[in-house]
Order: C-alpha cells, then sequence, then structure tokens
C-alpha cells in the first residue's frame, strides 16, 4: 500500500467503520458501541454490542472483534494490530485488549462511569508500549448514544 492510500486510511476511517457498526448494534437495540481491528491497513475483525441478541454480558464489542482477528490470524497476540472503539472500552474489554497486546488502541467518547481510564492506573494497564488515542469522533459517538439513551427513557 502506497504512502498516500495509507495516509487516506486513517483513524478517521476505521473509526467511521466502527461507528458504521455502533449504527447496526443501535438498530438492532443493543447499546450502541462498534469496534474494528486493523492490521496492516485492513480490517480483520470487528463487532457491535451483542449482549441482548446472545444473552451474553460478555458480548462487548470489542471482545467480538478481538476474538474475530485472533481467529483470522490464527494467534491470540494482536501485537500489530490497533484497535478502534467507539466508546472508551469497559475494564473486561481492556484487560482482553491488555492480554492481546495491542500496540494501540483508538477510541471515541470517554466513558467515565465504567470506562478503564477511571483506574488510577489505567495508564500502566496496557503497558508502556501500548499506544492509546483518545476523542478519535467522539462527538459521533456521543450523539449515538444520547440518541439511544434519550428513548430508552421514552
Amino acid at each position: 500500500m502506497s504512502t498516500e492510500e495509507s495516509s487516506v486510511l486513517g483513524h478517521e476511517y476505521f473509526m467511521g467503520k466502527a461507528l458504521q457498526l455502533a449504527q447496526q448494534a443501535f438498530d438492532e437495540d443493543e447499546i450502541p458501541i462498534g469496534a474494528v481491528v486493523v492490521h496492516q491497513n485492513r480490517i480483520i475483525g470487528k463487532g457491535y454490542n451483542q449482549t441482548e441478541r446472545l444473552v451474553d454480558v460478555t458480548a462487548h464489542a470489542e471482545m467480538l472483534a478481538i476474538t474475530s482477528a485472533a481467529q483470522f490470524l490464527g494467534s491470540k497476540f494482536l501485537d500489530e494490530c490497533t484497535i478502534y472503539i467507539t466508546v472508551e472500552p469497559c475494564i473486561m474489554c481492556a484487560g482482553a485488549i491488555q492480554w492481546a497486546r495491542f500496540k494501540q488502541v483508538v477510541f471515541g467518547l470517554s466513558e467515565p462511569k465504567s470506562g478503564f481510564e477511571r483506574l488510577a492506573e489505567a495508564e500502566q494497564l496496557f503497558g508502556k508500549k501500548v499506544e492509546i488515542i483518545r476523542g478519535v469522533m467522539a462527538d459521533e459517538s456521543r450523539q449515538l448514544m444520547q440518541q439511544f439513551f434519550k428513548a430508552k427513557r421514552s
């Protein structure tokens, strides 16, 4: 892939794909969170929240995307991959991300109530080699989440 092609497929591009999955979750009356795993500018795993559909509290977008990517690569380690998530991962998903050894974690909307960063040692959770990028397309993620929960309260 050329440098020009690579620059086109940046954080916004892949977060846009995660947002499409979040919209799918929304459409299925699931909390609208989506995730994609990227390896060499190619999506190799994707997921969206399916806890209601699968009757499984662990069926978060990140968990499904990680499983899909690991199966694609034939490895439990995803150390050459980036995960894009529309909302800050919860502690469970952050643990899975840490065990999978991602090189980069990119998320949109911060989640102060249940996100991993509420932990005092959040920066050490993934280790020093993992780059964390926050706030990519956060407004779009926020809007989808607010729309979902507003409808739930009505």
